[in-house]
């Protein structure tokens, strides 16, 4: 079964021959070596690269056990360049060489060597990728499959096809599997013997409780602003155990750099200035989230805002939480000063869109409460509000996009109507 990556195949093309060192990052089991050594391979081979000029080495394969020795690499790259045609070097688990680092930087003054690696995330985080190549390394995030992804490789209906990609995720081998049984221990075992063993093992984290407990705190309150005192206090509550701020700020810094979860910040819409806390938490595939919790929190409601923000950092947007403050009067007719919310503050470049997620808007109250933080927005930028029910995409009289959840993740470009 070949599943087509083209966003993040287009990105990684889009940087051939640039001087840099490509490092790929993403979860591990996501398809970073599957992108490399099949699709960059096969984009290759169709642009004309034979595989005299394709150097590919699969570090975690035992047989090339040798070439994790970083002069053997070295001599064995060295070796296959015979000409002064461009070659391509692809290199898998890149971390399992020592000094990796160096044999990498020798070939930025190669010419005619362009370099593609894969690392994971134990030992190769993005920030390493900015420490350890002087500047010349060009990092490209892989994610889990999107919807549109895995739609393309599974048959069924939309509805039948959004729930399970909201309850299973869109990790490349779980699509591949048919028994929700096997979906489920895949999914459990993958947290704890792959993402919380390599987190253990890059920090040495002796006593992983905390960090377990943590780790559900965050799955239960996806789309719901918190901040380490609020989850102190939490630990004390809930857990009955005593947990401090600083720790939960190293913990959860720690899952990030796994890719496990990514954060989403406060923005002041009308002040124009970001609050840092509390903020707000969401996990890079449902699936694993909702393994966390043995599946047993999937409220539909939260599942799409996850999605719905995973969706929009596919697409190359920065995402805040935004904040506005208004005056209105109260139900005795006083003036109060009251803040809204809006889900989603989208940036790329000089775009800008405003989204609010919502299950279903069955009544006009319901219609009013989503729409007024964006009608209080006092600005040109497009506004949208995504709904979970399979209802027509149209443009009220107010500007905003009333867009279904099939609409927008279908259509990469959605959101330039």
């Amino acid at each position: 079964m070949e599943i087509n990556r083209d966003i993040h195949l287009n990105r990684i093309i889009a940087r051939k021959h640039n001087g840099m060192i490509k490092v790929i990052t993403g979860l591990r089991r996501c398809g970073k070596s599957y992108l490399l050594f099949n699709l960059f391979q096969k984009h290759l081979h169709e642009n004309g690269v034979d595989d005299t000029h394709i150097i590919k080495v699969d570090l975690e394969d035992r047989r090339n056990q040798s070439l994790r020795n970083p002069d053997n690499l070295l001599a064995y790259i060295d070796a296959q360049l015979v000409d002064t045609n461009m070659y391509y070097v692809l290199l898998d688990e890149v971390q399992l060489v020592p000094e990796f680092e160096d044999v990498l930087n020798s070939f930025l003054k190669v010419p005619n060597a362009d370099i593609y690696v894969t690392g994971s995330n134990a030992k190769f985080l993005s920030k390493d990728v900015i420490t350890e190549f002087r500047g010349r390394g060009d990092e490209i995030h892989i994610t889990p499959l999107s919807f549109r992804e895995f739609s393309s490789v599974k048959n069924g209906d939309r509805e039948t096809l959004l729930y399970e990609y909201m309850m299973y995720g869109g990790m490349p081998q779980v699509v591949a599997m048919d028994s929700v049984e096997q979906k489920s221990e895949y999914l459990k075992g993958l947290f704890t013997h792959v993402y919380l063993r390599d987190i253990k093992e890059r920090y040495d984290i002796q006593k992983d409780d905390d960090l377990e407990e943590l780790i559900s705190l965050i799955a239960s309150n996806i789309g719901g602003l918190t901040n380490p005192a609020k989850l102190e206090n939490s630990f004390m509550s809930v857990k009955h155990s005593r947990l401090s701020q600083e720790t939960i700020k190293t913990y959860l810094d720690q899952l990030q750099d796994a890719f496990l979860i990514e954060k989403s910040v406060r923005y002041d819409i009308k002040g124009k200035k970001y609050i840092n806390t509390p903020s707000k938490y969401y996990f890079s595939d449902l699936g694993l989230r909702n393994a966390r919790l043995n599946f047993r929190q999937t409220e539909f409601t939260h599942l799409l805002e996850n999605m719905i923000y995973n969706e929009l950092r596919l697409r190359g947007f920065s995402v805040d939480v935004g904040q506005l403050s208004v005056t209105q009067p109260d139900t005795d007719g006083k003036r109060k000063r009251t803040m809204l919310e809006v889900d989603f503050v989208c940036n790329q470049g000089y775009k800008r869109y405003y989204i609010q997620s919502a299950y279903a808007m069955p009544t006009q109250e319901k219609m009013e409460q989503e729409l007024k933080p964006l009608l209080k927005i006092n600005d040109n930028f497009m506004k949208y509000v995504i709904v979970g029910t399979p209802t027509p995409t149209y443009q009220n009289d107010d500007g905003v996009v009333i867009m279904n959840i099939y609409d927008f993740l279908m259509n990469e470009n959605s959101l330039s109507i």
